[in-house]
């Protein structure tokens, strides 16, 4: 049994975590914090919550959280980087829900973050916690970046045409057209986010450039081994008005030698023991509803043309997009079966 603490209990992704993390048979949840809320049951702001929890948010107590065998952080962007240190220093794992250590262009970090960062000693030793692309890494991490939910579609989404040494796709056609729910924001007082702003209504954001554009071309690199080939990858975000979900469609351009491969083989052999990423049949059409509330990643394939492939991705934002993968992570790095506390099926309808 570990010990687990929570910074930043009143997020979407907070609560999430820690509605997985009850359900798990090797943890108990020790600490929750909250700036606004120290002191307030758990269960009178999540009734959901009633009878599975007599937890109260707490004021954030660095001495509180070294007693713990790991801390997550679903905290705004700067707030992980500002006590890992410590907490490190103290034997305590960090998993960060937020983009402190996702990035290890330090520069990049700094101009879509617009902060300098606190520890970037504690950066460069961190791992990227793409669970099934670093698995080995993971396990013996100290710190973990979660990754963001839309480069964990796309990654997950190329990594068997990236992996392959044939060279399957021209890396400078990649344009990833992806939506998600209004949860993706975050839990704020915001107008944009507001029902009458969001029902009713669909819309593209960012499309200037997007905080998660830099965290892919970095990914994808890493997954390929290839620098400086994605500089043309476009990407372009969606808000849809409804609360969980997320579906990346995207398109690349097959190689000559691209065109000559069974690439549903490819996808279902790369993917074929993992628990969490579903390559469905040829031509099948993945649903968000069909992943709401569920680890799962949903893939499908289309090929339009005899040089052309869509690749179809679906998650659940907040968990295998955020507090399920980070959960994941979690499982990896203290030996725990990788599926534990995570076995909930999709809710539908």
């Amino acid at each position: 049994m570990i010990s687990i603490g929570i910074v930043g209990g009143t997020g979407y992704t907070g609560v999430e975590l820690l509605r997985l993390l009850l359900k798990h048979p090797q943890v108990q949840v020790r600490v929750l914090t909250s700036r606004t809320e120290a002191g307030k049951p758990v269960a009178d702001m999540f009734p959901s919550l009633r009878g599975h929890t007599e937890l109260k948010f707490s004021d954030l107590d660095l001495d509180q959280l070294k007693q713990c065998d790991v801390v997550f952080f679903a905290t705004p962007h700067g707030v992980a980087m500002q006590h890992a240190e410590e907490l490190v220093a103290a034997g305590t794992k960090v998993i960060d829900l937020a983009a402190d250590f996702r990035l290890q262009n330090l520069s990049q970090f700094e101009k879509w973050y617009g902060m300098q960062h606190n520890c970037p000693n504690i950066l460069i030793d961190s791992v990227y916690g793409l669970t099934e692309l670093n698995r080995e890494k993971i396990k013996q991490a100290q710190v973990i970046g979660n990754p963001g939910c839309y480069p964990t579609t796309v990654q997950l989404g190329l990594a068997p045409l990236l992996k392959s040494q044939n060279g399957l796709i021209n890396p400078q056609s990649i344009i990833v057209d992806a939506k998600s729910g209004v949860s993706g924001a975050g839990r704020k007082a915001s107008l944009g986010m507001i029902y009458s702003e969001n029902a009713d209504n669909f819309k593209a954001y960012s499309v200037a450039g997007h905080r998660h554009h830099p965290e892919i071309i970095e990914a994808l690199e890493n997954i390929s081994g290839q620098k400086g080939q994605f500089d043309h990858l476009i990407f372009v975000p969606h808000l849809v008005p409804m609360i969980r979900g997320m579906l990346s469609t995207i398109y690349v351009d097959l190689t000559e030698p691209g065109q000559q491969v069974d690439l549903q083989a490819l996808y279902e052999e790369f993917y074929k023991n993992e628990r969490f990423v579903d390559v469905m049949p040829a031509n099948s059409s993945p649903e968000t509803r069909s992943v709401r509330g569920a680890n799962e990643l949903r893939i499908a394939l289309y090929k339009p043309q005899p040089n052309k492939l869509i690749v179809l991705v679906a998650q659940d934002n907040l968990v295998k997009g955020a507090a399920g993968q980070a959960v994941q992570n979690m499982n990896l790095m203290f030996g725990f079966d990788e599926s534990a506390g995570l076995n909930g099926i999709g809710l539908l309808p």
